[in-house]
């Protein structure tokens, strides 16, 4: 056999290894020599890898370069993944991290570690939590879970947020005093006063620049610009009734603002630039969503212009959700928002019940939790999925391209991961729990965050000092 007979073999044998699965590949690769260079191929690893995931962050195991990099990738991931669908005991760790003294008002993750850009190594995973015992803490949950920094005291926090880049950790206390923290030492970098009881805060970065919209207790939205916390605008949405939806939509064009505390209301969609840019001569670009009694809303992540919320529905006064398509129309004397919508369908929720979460998973995948219900939604209604497993209210949610968690008042985190079924699409699976302790020194979950090797949540004590739960899970 010459050289180029043993290229064309070789060629061959690739494309039909192709359709192995990776079990019949390694198996394949045990036969014989050509057999173990056609398996061996990185080509063929980095095939089974974007076939299998959207994004693949290959610098996670070294320089590219490395000899079957893509196999290793591959092996480690989907190893790490089975780990976590299948939650058994010594498949994780988990570690109580005390130090607050007070209930936690929020957590989030400050090391970049999501299944868009997978950390498969031992890593040192960051996760900040803020509490009404006025402090900012930093935790390392991957490896000890031990307290990197812990900020001055302060008035009673109420909100935290981190940047997008996650150098900084954003917060607002009970005085209306937004702080900004570097998220690595815990040094405060700057200060800003809204004299607002209670703010919400949406982080965003448009073309490198830094800004922070803060929606206040009297209906008012801040504006502020860099890290030094410069008052760009204000804008009135909800006089009176407090700024509780705030987002921004996935490429920053709009931002959402509304209340969830007065039914005759509406959410008002914003044109950002008029935010961040104003004009002195122009007010804000705004316009109202048609409907009124808002109780959440999102963004399709795939498609950045398309608005869901839940809201209340007319005569009947039950829930529905509405999506709606957000543009700009612009003429020779003005520019206007228009809010179109898309699809309408009615929700079999309790109108009584108090938290309604919302999410979205793709282009046609809703997330919707109230009670102690989870469904999954398309965008026109099918009802694709529905979980009624804890036995209290669900307090919150975490959602990735790998799974849903959702945190209880049962004082469990219910695991769910994504599936694609033939008949009905993407779909989800519920696969197991987690504990967060005993009802004698606690009341239930308030918070969940996961990144893609980690959940962390808080547990409400009875005793008004609030624990973190740590679930790392390793290769």
């Amino acid at each position: 056999m010459d050289r180029h007979d043993s290229i064309l073999i070789n060629d061959c044998l690739i494309q039909i290894f192709t359709f192995l699965t990776e079990e019949d590949l390694i198996s394949a690769s045990s036969v014989c020599k050509d057999w173990y260079e056609a398996a061996e191929t990185p080509w063929l690893w980095r095939r089974k890898c974007l076939q299998r995931w959207s994004f693949c962050n290959l610098a996670v195991l070294g320089s590219e370069h490395v000899t079957h990099s893509w196999k290793r990738y591959f092996l480690r991931r989907s190893h790490l993944e089975a780990k976590m669908a299948k939650g058994q005991s010594g498949g994780y760790t988990c570690k109580s991290l005390r130090g607050h003294t007070g209930r936690v008002v929020g957590l989030v993750y400050l090391q970049r570690n999501s299944s868009q850009a997978p950390e498969l190594s031992d890593s040192c995973a960051t996760v900040c939590s803020a509490s009404a015992d006025g402090t900012v803490r930093a935790w390392n949950i991957q490896m000890s879970g031990a307290l990197l920094w812990c900020s001055p005291l302060q008035s009673p926090l109420t909100e935290i947020v981190s940047d997008e880049l996650c150098e900084l950790v954003i917060t607002a206390d009970s005085t209306g005093v937004i702080k900004t923290w570097q998220s690595q030492t815990g040094q405060e970098q700057a200060s800003f006063s809204t004299a607002s009881p209670h703010c919400t805060l949406l982080q965003y970065n448009i073309n490198n620049d830094w800004f922070l919209s803060v929606g206040t207790s009297q209906g008012s939205l801040c504006t502020l610009a860099d890290s030094s916390l410069t008052k760009k605008s204000s804008i009135m949405v909800c006089d009176t009734f407090k700024v509780n939806i705030l987002l921004v939509s996935p490429d920053k064009k709009w931002i959402v603002a509304g209340t969830k505390d007065n039914s005759d209301l509406s959410p008002k969609v914003i044109y950002t630039e008029s935010l961040t840019h104003p004009s002195e001569d122009e007010d804000p670009l705004c316009q109202s969503v048609p409907v009124t009694g808002c109780q959440a809303a999102v963004f399709i992540p795939t498609q950045p212009s398309r608005l869901a919320i839940v809201h209340h529905s007319q005569p009947s006064n039950n829930k529905a959700l509405t999506v709606f398509d957000v543009s700009i129309r612009k003429t020779r004397y003005k520019s206007e928002i228009q809010v179109q919508q898309v699809e309408s369908f009615p929700l079999t929720l309790n109108t009584w019940s108090p938290n309604i979460l919302l999410e979205a998973r793709d282009s046609n995948c809703l997330v919707l939790a109230a009670d102690k219900e989870l469904w999954v939604y398309s965008l026109k209604g099918a009802l694709l999925a529905s979980f009624k497993e804890h036995t209290m209210p669900i307090s919150s949610i975490c959602l990735d391209s790998f799974r849903v968690v959702t945190a209880s008042q049962d004082l469990s985190l219910r695991v769910l991961t994504w599936k694609n079924d033939r008949d009905h699409g993407l779909t989800l699976e519920s696969r197991y729990h987690l504990l967060g302790g005993s009802h004698t020194m606690s009341r239930g979950f308030t918070h969940v965050a996961c990144d893609y090797s980690s959940i962390v949540a808080s547990t409400e004590g009875k005793d008004g000092k609030d624990v973190l739960k740590a679930y790392s899970f390793t290769c």
